[in-house]
């Protein structure tokens, strides 16, 4: 069942999900958790890139961010991340914003990733909130955690 998403206005880049699983890293390896994410039925896996101190089944918030190969401008379809369970490798939805400085675009695709940009021959100035955008990701998208505020809650 479809849980109701909270209303409150937050940062763009922010993600609001619920910890379903934390694995932690092992030989080197950065630990991974398992996020689901209101009025989708995604359950993405993430490399957690600083410990997630909520307890399972707690909401999170932060930002995932993952490397675009290329990002191509559509004219049809929805925003989705593919596959709906496990690592992300493809996104599709509007750009909520670019960063010029960081080459980055963030990407509304159900829920806000942020993509940066490593084909050599695209910038992120090339493109416009609003644009419709899909890429493939390359492996081990991110999830940077954050203490949220009382409203991102």
């Amino acid at each position: 069942m479809l849980k109701p998403a909270p209303t409150t206005k937050i940062d763009p880049e922010l993600a609001r999900g619920t910890l379903v699983a934390q694995s932690p890293g092992a030989d080197g390896r950065p630990g991974t958790i398992t996020l689901t994410f209101p009025n989708t039925n995604y359950e993405l896996s993430l490399v957690s890139t600083a410990p997630v101190e909520e307890a399972v089944g707690k909401k999170v918030v932060g930002v995932i961010r993952a490397e675009a190969q290329r990002v191509d401008l559509v004219k049809t379809g929805g925003r989705f991340i593919e596959p709906v369970y496990g690592m992300p490798r493809r996104v599709q939805g509007s750009i909520i914003t670019a960063d010029n400085t960081a080459n980055t675009i963030t990407v509304h695709a159900g829920v806000p990733v942020v993509c940066k940009l490593t084909d050599p021959r695209q910038r992120a100035v090339g493109f416009e909130p609003g644009q419709l955008v899909c890429c493939e990701i390359k492996p081990g998208a991110t999830f940077t955690p954050r203490r949220p505020t009382r409203d991102e809650a």
